[in-house]
C-alpha cells in the first residue's frame, strides 16, 4: 500500500522559511504606513513570499 501525506523536509523548511518573509514583508507593510512606497514594497514582498510558501510545499510534497 503506498503511504499518502508524506511531506519533505525541504517542503516543510523552506514553507516555514517563505511564510516567515511574508510575514516580515506584512510587518514592513504595517510599521510603513505612512510612506505609500515602502509599505507597497512591503505588500508585494507579502504577498510574493506568501504565495512561495504555498507553491513550494505544493511542488516538493
Amino acid at each position: 500500500m503506498a503511504e499518502t501525506g508524506l511531506q519533505s523536509d525541504k517542503a516543510l523548511g523552506l514553507g516555514l522559511l517563505f511564510g516567515a518573509l511574508g510575514i516580515a514583508g506584512a510587518v514592513v507593510m504595517y510599521v510603513a504606513a505612512a510612506q505609500q512606497l515602502l509599505a507597497g514594497w512591503g505588500f508585494a514582498l507579502a504577498i510574493v513570499f506568501g504565495s512561495l510558501a504555498v507553491g513550494v510545499i505544493h511542488v516538493f510534497s
